[in-house]
């Protein structure tokens, strides 16, 4: 385990000295314009730093080091899929006839580009057993709403938009799932969880008598769900709301766990997302492009987004169908996220339909492993196997020793760990969330298990120890209640020379000066 403090780096502009310059400016073509002057006003202007090419090198390469991702160490963030990209994936999008495409270039300029989306489409279609894939959706989020905006038309076609108004949404659902419900216009209404970790089938069937029944748009069910567990009731669940007349979305985060095993389309779902960016290639941390691709039965087919891409023929070439009379129209400017699909392309082939099933198979393995490993330590939330990911509670710790589920999370960096996700699905108390993944080693799992349980006996004895951690960090623990209320993400400076006050204590001035705000994008470390 590491002991030695971190180093706090400085910031850019302390090491800012008057004069100094990151770059040879050239002569200009004319001779009276004087780029030196150009860029020395528009430095003064930005209030840019002064600083040297190979010192700008060194700040951005060392805070590159202190950053954590999964190239560095083990990501086990739960409902977030934050496993290995391979770099294969990389390269293929990397290629010029790819990268170098314009969103604005004629379609017939892109037969190759729309075969790329011709081959997602039908793999996804494949895996899911949907009639129908479009890649439209820019993330997951985005795919869900899309998905409630295809059934409310499918209702409207019917005469049926105004009377069903309602959505029901189960309590472990994503948040994302009754915001897109609402953002569409619908009235949300939660279904418990029974004690099983099962929808509540008595109080959906409630949900559905008489009057109610009719008032429903869809259910929205996440399966496996945030509880990390197969629905055993998924085709009942399903007869239920159609015999109610509405429609079954399936959110398609948990989708690692089923893929090349068992197809959602089979279970009796209408439609769903899938997250291109989480399941079948880049991992989605760091803000980086989602793709939310959504797969739809036949009876929404004609309701799907603008532009379908399709062969008119099995042969003939990929054409962009604008001609769609009931289509909700665009949901994106442009395509989806073109180089996000060459990468789930070439991840899609790379395992090929013969070793499709590896992926779930490993990931739920690997779950079930740490679920195992810890069960003794943290309890998992319902005692059955898991899929993809292991929910577990440490309400005894909080109890007891009145360390909380952040405790332990924070003392894991000691180890070199990044934390699992906290507090998530609510229903669960001091809930930890944790997905392997089924790119990890059985290795890394033992180290991080082994770290868990010696967390646990740390709180134990020894509780003020996870109360302060982390103890290695640049920073110490944030303070993530006044970093969310006092958001200061950007620099400003007055134009004049003034004292720089920075959370470290220390104060500094220099160039043009500074108006005296705080610099850090968080206001308070303990």
């Amino acid at each position: 385990m590491p002991t030695k403090q971190v180093p706090q780096p400085e910031l850019i502009f302390e090491k800012s000295r008057p004069g100094r310059v990151g770059c040879n400016v050239p002569t200009a073509d004319t001779p009276e314009v004087d780029l030196n002057a150009v860029v020395g006003e528009t430095r003064e202007e930005l209030h840019l730093p002064e600083i040297g090419e190979l010192d700008l090198l060194r700040h951005f390469t060392n805070l590159s080091h202190i950053n954590y991702g999964i190239e560095t160490g083990f990501y086990p963030l739960g409902s977030c899929t934050m496993k290995y990209n391979p770099k294969i994936n990389e390269r293929t999008a990397a290629l010029p006839g790819f990268a170098n495409l314009h969103p604005l270039q004629p379609v017939e300029t892109l037969p190759g580009a729309l075969d790329i989306l011709i081959g997602v489409q039908e793999m996804l279609a494949e895996i899911t057993g949907f009639d129908h894939i479009t890649l439209q959706p820019l993330a997951g989020a985005h795919g869900e709403m899309t998905c409630l905006m295809l059934i409310k038309a499918y209702h409207e076609s019917r005469g049926e938009g105004e009377q069903r108004h309602t959505v029901l949404v189960p309590d472990s659902a994503h948040g994302t799932n009754p915001a897109s419900a609402a953002r569409c216009g619908y009235d949300v209404k939660s279904i418990p969880t029974d004690p099983d970790g099962n929808t509540d089938l008595a109080a959906l069937a409630k949900a559905l008598e008489g009057d109610g029944g009719k008032a429903v748009a869809a259910l929205m069910l996440t399966n496996p769900s945030t509880l990390g567990l197969f629905e055993p009731n998924i085709q009942q669940i399903c007869e239920m709301i159609h015999q109610a007349g509405g429609q079954v979305f399936c959110d398609g985060a948990n989708m690692n766990a089923m893929v090349g095993t068992t197809r959602p389309a089979d279970h009796g779902f209408d439609c769903m997302h899938l997250n291109l960016h989480k399941t079948f290639s880049t991992p989605h941390g760091g803000g980086g492009p989602g793709c939310g691709a959504i797969g739809l039965q036949a009876h929404l087919e004609a309701f799907q987004p603008v532009p379908v891409i399709r062969r008119p023929e099995p042969e003939s070439a990929p054409k962009a169908d604008y001609n769609r009379p009931l289509s909700i129209g665009r949901v994106s400017a442009f395509y989806g996220q073109f180089l996000m699909e060459v990468r789930a392309y070439t991840y899609l082939r790379a395992f090929g339909k013969e070793y499709m099933a590896d992926i779930s198979r490993h990931a739920v393995l690997n779950a079930n492993y740490v679920r195992a490993r810890l069960k003794d330590v943290l309890p998992p939330a319902h005692d059955r196997p898991c899929m993809h990911e292991c929910i577990l509670t440490a309400e005894r710790y909080k109890k007891e020793h009145g360390v909380r589920a952040l405790d332990i999370s924070k003392r894991l960096i000691d180890y070199g760990f990044h934390p699992p996700t906290n507090y998530f699905p609510l229903i669960v108390p001091e809930c930890l969330m944790i997905e392997p993944t089924e790119t990890e080693a059985k290795e890394t799992l033992d180290d991080f298990c082994d770290a868990m349980i010696s967390i646990c006996r740390e709180a134990e004895e020894n509780p003020d120890l996870l109360h302060n951690a982390p103890s290695t960090s640049v920073v110490g623990r944030l303070d993530e209640t006044a970093a969310v209320k006092n958001l200061d993400v950007r620099w400003r400076s007055s134009g004049k020379d003034e004292t720089l006050h920075t959370d470290r204590g220390r104060e500094i001035t220099h160039g043009e000066g500074f108006d005296g705000r705080r610099v850090d994008t968080v206001p308070s470390v303990r």
